[in-house]
């Protein structure tokens, strides 16, 4: 039989209607864990659900808004209630806006106060809100329980444009060191958090900065190419071998530690 990282677990996963939600998914479902499909898009969050069904896993999907702590409260009780426990969380509900980038032709003193809000709100409270909720059953429930937080190479390089986004991932790294310090202090190594650093992958949010409408590359796009040493975008399946690590007992004296995924990117100076 073959042995799975995360069998007869129960793990959710925010975002995972998302692009990298769906390669989250389906990894954690694929290493024998009930996964939990959290979105705002009901419908995606069901297709998803029904092809890992299909193919052999368990999923669950569930409509909330990670902004909304009521429909986190309603997604965690029918945890309980289904399986009587959470022993992982996935916060990876999070993106960017218009509102929140700053282009080169705009005033940098006259910056979009309210869409910097609502992008730092989101990723950043839309990670510390499902922890408040889903870490507190994870410890009451489950004898050992793993977070993993996204965060990005935005918070450690500064990359133009993405002014609200760089903010709040940099704000998620605070956060993970904080938290992470907290609950080993606290509860030993029953819960931990941990980061996930990703580079440059295409989505929904970031596809139009970095790809002209027939795939190739923008301005943008070819200074990135640039400056990552393996010369391609990552692909989304190439961040789960860290997740389900991260999610597993393999990894159980990890605590407060970013992985960086990103071919390359950060370790390079361009010379």
């Amino acid at each position: 039989m073959e042995n799975k990282k995360l069998q007869g677990k129960v793990i959710v996963v925010t975002g995972g209607t998302g692009v990298l939600g769906e390669a989250f998914t389906r990894a954690i479902a694929g290493e024998g864990a009930v996964v939990g499909i959290l979105g705002r898009n009901t419908a995606v969050a069901e297709e998803r659900a029904a092809k890992i069904i299909a193919a052999g896993g368990k999923a669950e999907a569930i409509t909330a808004d990670v902004l909304k702590e009521g429909d986190l409260q309603k997604a965690a009780a029918f945890f309980l209630d289904k399986y009587g426990k959470i022993d992982g969380l996935v916060n990876a509900a999070g993106g960017n806006t218009p509102d929140g980038v700053v282009q080169p032709s705009q005033d940098v003193f006259e910056l979009n106060i309210q869409g910097l809000r609502d992008v730092f709100d989101l990723n950043l409270f839309g990670t510390l809100l499902p922890t408040q909720v889903f870490g507190k059953v994870m410890l009451q429930t489950s004898g050992a329980g793993s977070i993993v937080n996204i965060s990005s190479i935005t918070a450690h390089r500064g990359l133009t444009r993405v002014l609200g986004y760089s903010l709040a991932k940099s704000a998620i790294e605070a956060y993970t060191r904080w938290f992470s310090v907290e609950l080993g202090l606290r509860f030993g190594d029953k819960i931990r958090m941990n980061a996930i650093v990703p580079g440059f992958f295409l989505t929904e949010q970031n596809r139009t900065l970095l790809t002209n409408p027939d795939g190739s590359n923008t301005s943008r796009g070819e200074a990135i190419i640039a400056n990552t040493p393996v010369k391609r975008y990552g692909k989304p399946d190439e961040l789960t071998g860290a997740l389900t690590w991260l999610l597993g007992n393999d990894s159980v004296f990890v605590n407060g530690t970013s992985i960086v995924v990103d071919g390359g990117f950060l370790a390079y100076s361009g010379v």
